[in-house]
């Protein structure tokens, strides 16, 4: 009488490590791709929230301004030309202060409220460039606003958003 063992050959192993490692090597840059393109996918949605936020609290601010009173220079020799911008708002609108200034330092936009006591914010930490313009210079009331944020992602990569605006209307020309 011839008894069955139950269990495996070493065969049959084998095989069934062969196709596992096939699968493996098939499915790991899959997997690695699947996981990067996540990576810049949420990159992109981070930033366009990011500089929609920005360009929402510039409009919003430059709208307000006297128009006489917008100077456009640099905080330091070492950012870029017009990356800075500080203006006098409206004084009847109650409750706001009368300066402000947007200026880019390294890699940082800041706001400062120039006020009773200056409070300085970062909006961004991303910031690559920034620029305030006028496109027209028989119309000083239209200003142009741009900026590129850039991100670092993976293995050294970053994912870059330019947003421009130069429909920016100066409200208080007299």
């Amino acid at each position: 009488m011839v008894t069955m063992r139950r269990g495996v050959t070493l065969m049959e192993l084998m095989v069934v490590m062969g196709i596992m490692s096939a699968l493996f090597a098939v499915a790991a840059p899959m997997l690695n791709q699947a996981v990067r393109n996540f990576i810049m996918a949420r990159t992109k949605v981070e930033l366009q929230q990011e500089a929609r936020g920005i360009m929402y609290t510039l409009t919003r601010n430059l709208r307000q301004a006297k128009y006489e009173s917008i100077v456009i220079s640099r905080a330091d020799a070492n950012q870029p030309f017009c990356s800075k911008i500080k203006f006098t708002k409206d004084a009847t609108t109650p409750g706001v202060s009368p300066d402000m200034v947007f200026q880019q330092e390294g890699s940082t936009l800041y706001q400062v409220i120039i006020g009773t006591g200056t409070n300085k914010r970062p909006l961004t930490r991303n910031l690559s460039y920034m620029a305030f313009t006028f496109p027209r210079s028989d119309d000083m009331g239209i200003l142009s606003v741009s900026l590129t944020l850039k991100k670092n992602i993976y293995e050294g990569r970053t994912k870059a958003l330019h947003m421009a605006s130069e429909k920016v209307r100066i409200m208080n020309m007299n």
